[in-house]
């Protein structure tokens, strides 16, 4: 089984990368784990040992049989044929409730994975993903500069990178390193009501339009209706800072409008 290039797919083979993702997980058998994307079931061994229950969800059709064959054994273990940023929770009732999502997701999707999820009405109480160290490193925001991926992360949950990963630790190699990123405690306990998370959203877009202008000039231009001076006054927010310089606690404050 040859990976496909046009699926994103990096085989893990490395035996240590895989022990520092459960462990990330902190898994017992009362969990249940959505697996995006089980390849060849590396990383799914791992999981399935822990006692938890594994839905893992597989797009690639030319796996199923492999991964049906594999683990048909572990009672602990369901297959899903399907696409993770098309996957409705409804299809598999366990997930509705409480879940967590580990997973050696493509990098070209991580994106996208981690908006889908994170913004979902069932969210995981946790994700650990394998992506690229750059990603992850933006993510945490490791230069203290802030991005509209590192806010819209952590405006859900609290994100930290766990275990660096060679490249070498792929089949196929990739051309970069990578990193395990596990985002704990995820919730929507920062937003008064779904209006402050959509406005928060629209913000923080709206602040990074342009990097290299004033945060308080990209909002007037991308928000005009809002009297951007006052509110910068009410929370005494220096006029000549970047978007990239503002924390997470002034972003939700600025966008309760």
């Amino acid at each position: 089984m040859k990976p496909k290039k046009s699926l994103g797919q990096n085989f893990l083979t490395s035996i240590p990368a895989r022990i520092a993702i459960v462990n990330a997980g902190n898994l017992s058998s009362s969990d249940t784990v959505l697996e995006i994307g089980p390849g060849r079931g590396f990383l799914t061994v791992g999981l399935l040992e822990t006692g938890a229950r594994v839905v893992a969800l597989e797009k690639d059709r030319e796996l199923l049989p492999i991964l049906t064959e594999q683990f048909s054994k572990y009672p602990n273990f369901t297959l899903i044929k399907g696409d993770a940023l098309e996957f409705e929770f409804k299809s598999y009732q366990p997930l509705a409730t409480s879940y967590k999502l580990i997973a050696n997701i493509p990098y070209y999707i991580t994106g996208a994975i981690l908006s889908k999820y994170l913004s979902s009405e069932h969210q995981p109480s946790q994700m650990v993903v394998l992506v690229q160290q750059e990603v992850a490193e933006r993510v945490v925001a490791r230069d203290n500069k802030e991005s509209i991926l590192s806010l819209a992360v952590k405006v859900y949950g609290e994100p930290k990178i766990v275990y660096r990963v060679k490249r070498g630790s792929f089949n196929p190699i990739p051309n970069v390193d990578s990193a395990v990123l596990s985002i704990d405690n995820i919730s929507r306990k920062n937003f008064k009501d779904r209006e402050h998370e959509e406005n928060f959203f629209k913000v923080v877009k709206g602040g990074f339009s342009h990097k290299r202008k004033f945060l308080i000039s990209n909002l007037k231009e991308k928000l005009p209706e809002v009297n951007w001076l006052e509110i910068f006054k009410k929370n005494n927010i220096n006029e000549k800072i970047r978007a990239e310089d503002v924390p997470l606690e002034m972003w939700l404050n600025i966008s309760q409008l």
